[in-house]
């Protein structure tokens, strides 16, 4: 039998859900439910549970989460709330679930559903926060959180370009603001190509450069079906 997959992405605004074929192909259609308030593990926990159980049968479970991850463990979630941290999130959602699950940054998850495995290529998303993301030759290097490194004056690139700043300033400045992140990085990283996503992409309004693509919300879950491949066989050519 084909193994499927339920990709979950949680975010700071919403939890969504969609099953995956081997391929990665969508089988069903995209759930969605708000956040809870406050973003608490046993909250967030729930509302997964609840969507996997209006999805169908699945095999296995990828995880893309707002903060750092490792080995399925939680060590941030600045856009959820404190209790997260030590949260042994894998696990538990395996108990309830009674199925392997693997937990990965959301911004590393989008990005192995877009990337081309060639160069340097990063990955940032526009959200509640800023999500980051770095591949060199479809290799993921790990934990890449540029969101509370300083970007302009005393302000981080998230109170810069997360959704509270986006809401506050309105969408021209913050347009403004992004053009002038997207420079900084292509400084900084020298990157053959930067993919800009997240729920706030529909939001930008600039002349992008042949090397600069907006990629759908979608692919944060399209890419929960690399977290089961091997790192030889993530983001590469085909």
């Amino acid at each position: 039998m084909p193994v499927t997959t339920l990709a979950v992405d949680i975010g700071g605004t919403g939890i969504k859900a969609i099953l995956l074929d081997a391929e990665g192909n969508p089988l069903t259609e995209r759930s969605r439910v708000r956040t809870p308030r406050p973003a608490t593990p046993q909250a967030v926990v729930a509302a997964v549970v609840k969507l996997a159980g209006e999805q169908g049968m699945f095999d296995r479970v990828s995880v893309g989460f707002p903060g750092v991850v490792r080995q399925g463990v939680v060590h941030t979630a600045p856009n959820l709330d404190g209790s997260w941290q030590g949260m042994e999130l894998a696990q538990v959602l395996e108990k309830l679930l009674h199925k392997p699950v693997r937990v990965a940054n959301d911004a590393d998850v989008q990005g192995l559903g877009v990337i081309q495995g060639r160069g340097v290529e990063l990955v940032i998303t526009l959200g509640t926060g800023v999500g980051s993301a770095l591949f060199v030759d479809g290799r993921l290097v790990p934990n890449l959180e540029l969101a509370h490194h300083p970007f302009h004056g005393d302000k981080t690139y998230e109170e810069e370009l997360g959704a509270a700043a986006l809401h506050k300033v309105g969408k021209k400045k913050w347009n403004h603001r992004l053009s002038r992140a997207v420079a900084v990085l292509s400084r900084v990283f020298n990157y053959d190509v930067l993919y800009i996503g997240g729920g706030n992409a529909k939001k930008v309004a600039l002349d992008l450069g042949p090397n600069v693509k907006l990629v759908s919300n979608m692919a944060g879950l399209l890419g929960g079906i690399a977290c089961w491949q091997s790192p030889d066989e993530q983001g590469r050519p085909d």
